[in-house]
């Protein structure tokens, strides 16, 4: 009887995308504990940080990217977008701007990885609803075009962020187990190797 293919997994590479200002560092900094930070630096290349999280009974270690918006450094961007396999792509809903420029960003991941990976989309910044720009029915609605998971988000309030990468987990898990993504080839191997290895060792 064959293993599934998520008890194989150790790591996933998650990376958030998004015009600069739409406040992808401080999501990741919530996600994984810290304070969130109202005078915030921006972003001039691309930074991971390692968290653990338990999805379907599993433990598994996600590192998240967090990359540039700035137009000066989107090709190193597309650098670091390589062999993710979940982009998170963030908007806020107090700005027009990083919501129309979505599309420029998703040609942009599709150009490096085609269209293997999970998309989500965050409308962060929620907290500011009376600023808001951008409606929640015009994100689902972009949601809907892009084949993503949405969620509104607030990185000052933590709202909606680890439920949104959570569902993004799973979906990917359930994709991998419907042998999706390269990544089952790859198990196969893995496995196929140890297998043989133990079999002259025990000779």
């Amino acid at each position: 009887m064959s293993q599934k293919r998520d008890t194989d997994i150790k790591q996933l590479k998650l990376i958030l995308v998004g015009m600069s200002g739409t406040g992808k560092t401080n999501l990741i900094n919530v996600l994984v504990g810290q304070k969130f930070q109202l005078s915030e630096l921006t972003t001039t290349t691309a930074t991971f940080v390692e968290k653990e999280m338990v999805i379907n009974e599993k433990k598994y270690k996600i590192n998240i990217w967090d990359t540039a918006g700035q137009e000066k450094f989107h090709s190193l961007t597309k650098i670091f977008i390589k062999e993710s396999k979940i982009v998170l792509f963030v908007y806020d809903i107090t700005s027009t701007r990083s919501f129309e420029e979505l599309n420029f960003w998703v040609d942009m991941v599709k150009e490096v990885l085609g269209d293997k990976f999970v998309i989500g989309l965050a409308g962060n910044k929620k907290d500011l609803f009376l600023e808001e720009k951008v409606s929640e029915d015009e994100g689902k609605k972009k949601a809907e075009e892009l084949g993503a998971i949405f969620k509104l988000t607030s990185a000052k309030t933590g709202y909606g962020i680890k439920e949104l990468i959570e569902k993004l987990l799973k979906e990917y898990i359930r994709r991998l187990n419907k042998g999706e993504f390269d990544d089952e080839k790859k198990f196969k191997q893995l496995d196929n190797s140890l297998t043989n290895k133990k079999k002259k060792c025990c000779k």
